[in-house]
């Protein structure tokens, strides 16, 4: 696999408008990475690392993993792309079941943008309540060189500004790069703490607070759970269908045998970036307000605590979390119904089963299983690190979120969903000349025999 990869990037290069989607892409990795590393005016470094440092291995660990590093730094970009998942989940829950946003999301392009700026507005509203929320905690917290009103306000602006940036470079690279832009943030904020990971891993070895055997055990698990994913990601089931005999003009077409693929995860990556946005939110609010004194403060560090990396609570929200969003996204984006009113249209029907009705049904039944088993996948590549981790004491601190099964879940998902979007590209621009070389074996040309 890494060799038709390679091969893939290798191919872009020669073409001009795939070579200008690949470059966009990159250029706009670089600008996010570089506002990484710029603070928020007012911000005690010593303090900040001092205070990440108390709370390595826990949820803000991995908040800061998600943002690249970011949060620890309180760069312009802290608040990362979590109020715009946030937002865009409540956006898709609610147009559920409000009439007014699922007539929307009917409309076609025109519903869709009309969602879109509705999530653009609850991205706003939640990344000054966020980004006020943090920097009252830091200030509470005297991790701020000059208290008041000034630094809040001119904190909250900055940092809401930053989430408003990011969720427009998103949309840029969704739409003028290659995959998906806010996956490819995420992707890129996650790569960027694997360097450090691999440093921290050899000093560890080298001072001897983990074993070589542990670092093995490390390297086995990573390996493991990522041939599983590629595994389970590229697995389909396939339901056969036929075409009956049509009639078009004079000539009859021949009955024809296809298949609907559907693959094991149809809902991705999804589930796992939804969950974790959800509980990182709270869980880390509470630990930036959990750091003054008196019982308010208290209360949240216990709050914190419980919801803490590895703690029996955040397992079982984590995995309910992720099996209820695989089924919410898959019912989301595949309507069962409206597959078998489009195969009954087209004279396809699945053998032994009637056009239809029971055909809906059936593709739903399908559906429900896959999506019950995927699920279960997803729930396990995430949880099970977590839980040896957790259980075994395996080293420690955020080397082992870089290395945890959700992380590697998003980057090993996104990078195949990269891959795939660039090979459409690069296919997109080989069929001309296919069909130049091709040209029907001789017929069409002038001067050919009919």
């Amino acid at each position: 696999m890494a060799g038709n990869a390679a091969a893939t990037l290798a191919d872009a290069t020669r073409f001009g408008e795939v070579r200008t989607r690949v470059l966009f892409l990159l250029g706009a990795l670089i600008v996010y990475r570089i506002g990484t590393f710029i603070p928020v005016p007012g911000i005690d470094p010593a303090e900040m690392a001092r205070f990440f440092e108390d709370n390595a291995g826990t949820l803000l660990g991995m908040a800061n993993m998600f943002s690249g590093g970011a949060l620890e730094r309180l760069s312009i970009f802290a608040m990362g792309v979590m109020p715009y998942i946030s937002a865009s989940i409540i956006v898709q829950m609610v147009s559920m079941v409000y009439s007014p946003w699922e007539e929307y999301r009917k409309e076609g392009e025109a519903g869709r943008r009309k969602l879109t700026q509705i999530t653009r507005y609850g991205t706003v509203f939640l990344a000054v309540f966020q980004s006020l929320g943090a920097a009252t905690a830091l200030q509470n917290g005297g991790m701020v060189n000059q208290p008041g009103w000034a630094f809040l306000f001119i904190a909250t602006i900055t940092m809401t500004t930053g989430t408003m940036f990011l969720m427009w470079l998103g949309e840029q690279v969704t739409e003028r790069g290659i995959g998906n832009g806010i996956s490819m943030l995420i992707l890129a904020g996650i790569i960027s703490g694997l360097p450090g990971a691999v440093g921290r891993t050899v000093e560890a070895v080298n001072t001897g607070e983990m074993s070589g055997i542990q670092a093995i055990v490390l390297l086995v698990l990573v390996l493991g759970v990522t041939a599983i994913v590629v595994y389970v990601e590229r697995a389909q089931r396939r339901i056969a269908v036929h075409y009956a005999k049509r009639q078009v003009g004079r000539r009859v077409m021949a009955g024809q045998t296809s298949h609907l693929p559907f693959k094991l995860n149809m809902a991705g990556v999804i589930p796992a970036i939804f969950a974790s946005s959800l509980l990182l939110v709270p869980a880390s609010i509470a630990q930036f307000f959990g750091t003054g004194e008196g019982p308010v403060a208290e209360v949240l560090q216990t709050f914190a605590a419980t919801l803490g990396y590895g703690q029996p609570l955040h397992l079982v929200l984590y995995g309910s979390l992720i099996v209820f969003f695989c089924f919410f996204y898959t019912a989301l984006v595949f309507n069962a119904r409206e597959t078998s009113d489009n195969l009954k249209k087209s004279g396809a029907f699945i053998p032994g089963i009637r056009p239809g009705q029971q055909t809906g049904e059936y593709i739903d039944k399908v559906l429900t299983r896959l999506t019950l088993w995927g699920a279960i996948y997803v729930a396990t590549v995430c949880l099970l690190p977590e839980l040896l981790i957790s259980q075994t004491r395996l080293g420690g601190g955020d080397l082992l979120l870089v290395f945890g099964g959700t992380s590697l879940l998003i980057v090993v998902v996104v990078a195949m969903d990269f891959l795939a979007q660039l090979q459409a590209h690069l296919m997109s621009h080989q069929y001309p000349g296919l069909l130049k070389q091709a040209n029907l074996m001789g017929y069409g040309r002038s001067g050919a025999p009919q």
